[in-house]
């Protein structure tokens, strides 16, 4: 059967190497860095192989430039980054695949990946010129993996390849979580829209005990079991869905709860008032959780040994209605014997105190790609490096 073979598990040494990572950091005022853990859970596999004097090209991309070269999105602020990171290496940045090839240097960086269009628009011959640049290839990028991106899928085929060490911390921490978890197992489900959610949801009412939904979710929920959400937000189109999902909830182990009470406010954020569930006032939307739902989510989060979250609660973007979003974040770092796994950018921008992140078991890298992992088993990214 085939499988991912590690850099830890071969002999990789003095190659040249394209390491494909996932390094679309979050950026800021004046074009920063927001948040760069996605470039720290990396150094780990890079200074792996500067250890075995490899040469370096990192591949990712930044944003959505869809083809087109947009200064907003160079990597030259990964590369600025970087250098902070390895001060004893020479970072540079490469524009083309021509320029890594001529260039003497140890540690390169490709410009955004997606300002080439065959990116996205999957090209054997893209691949093959990706490939000219390496002796090896090497996916670090959990984060993107869900995607067939010619980087992840195409290039692979013409080079030995292998996984880096956040992938393989990845996947076996979510595997492990998943196929043999220490119960109860909770996951929390956020965010704003079943569709995009439904599939693994199906999955973990298989594997879980209990699924805490929230969020624009929890809605459309509510309003397949004809519950009057008021003016909420509901994806209507996706009500037939939830119907079948919670028709799926009472075949399986897993018990499905949902908000009992929320904070409403008119459309314009104010007159906010506690109410119960199927008593929103009428001009009136949930816009988090309440106290009662707290409570009820809170007392299952104490009581489990394994934990996945993905997705704020709540309209978190407003400070009015963060707090059932940090309410969950703060029970399950008080959890002390709970394996515990957060993934998702939006869960991850949601999280106030960053500072209780070290009680977190593990960080998940990608949100679509660790929901995709849980719910296949795989990802084709994963797939185009198994030998």
């Amino acid at each position: 059967m085939s499988k991912v073979t590690y850099i830890d598990e071969v002999d990789i040494k003095n190659k040249t190497v394209l390491l494909r990572v996932d390094f679309n950091v979050s950026l800021g005022l004046n074009n920063t860095i927001a948040d760069d853990v996605r470039i720290r859970q990396t150094i780990p596999t890079i200074n792996y192989l500067l250890k075995n004097g490899d040469r370096i090209i990192i591949v990712s991309h930044l944003g959505r430039p869809k083809g087109v070269v947009d200064p907003k999105y160079s990597l030259s602020v990964v590369v600025k980054r970087l250098k902070e990171y390895f001060p004893k290496e020479d970072v540079v940045l490469c524009k083309t695949p021509d320029d890594v090839k001529k260039s003497k240097k140890k540690f390169m960086v490709l410009e955004n990946i997606r300002f080439f269009p065959k990116e996205k628009n999957y090209s054997n011959l893209f691949a093959k010129e990706l490939a000219s640049m390496a002796d090896v290839y090497i996916n670090d990028a959990f984060g993107v993996s869900h995607r067939s991106d010619t980087s992840l899928v195409g290039t692979p085929k013409f080079l030995p390849s292998y996984g880096g060490l956040l992938l393989k911390k990845e996947l076996e921490i979510l595997s492990k979580a998943t196929e043999n978890p220490h119960r109860p197992f909770v996951t929390i489900i956020g965010g704003a829209k079943v569709s995009t959610k439904a599939n693994v949801i199906q999955k973990l009412i298989e594997i879980s005990d209990y699924i805490l939904v929230g969020g624009g979710l929890a809605n459309t929920f509510l309003c397949a079991q004809g519950v009057d959400i008021g003016g909420s937000f509901c994806e209507y189109e996706a009500v037939e869905s939830a119907r079948k999902i919670l028709s799926l909830s009472k075949k399986n182990r897993a018990i499905l709860e949902f908000p009992v009470d929320a904070i409403v406010a008119d459309k314009n954020f104010r007159q906010m008032e506690t109410v119960k569930i199927g008593e929103v006032p009428k001009g009136k939307s949930i816009f988090d959780i309440g106290p009662e739902t707290q409570a009820c989510f809170g007392n299952i989060i104490a009581q489990a040994r394994t934990i996945i979250w993905n997705g704020p609660v709540g309209y978190f973007e407003n400070p009015a209605f963060k707090n059932g979003t940090d309410f969950i974040y703060y029970s399950i770092t008080e959890n002390g014997r709970a394996t515990k796994i957060v993934g998702g950018g939006d869960t991850l921008a949601a999280i106030s105190r960053k500072e209780y992140l070290d009680k977190i078991t593990h960080i998940s890298t990608g949100g679509g790609a660790m929901l995709e992992y849980i719910e296949k088993g795989t990802l084709p990214a994963i797939e185009a490096i198994k030998k």
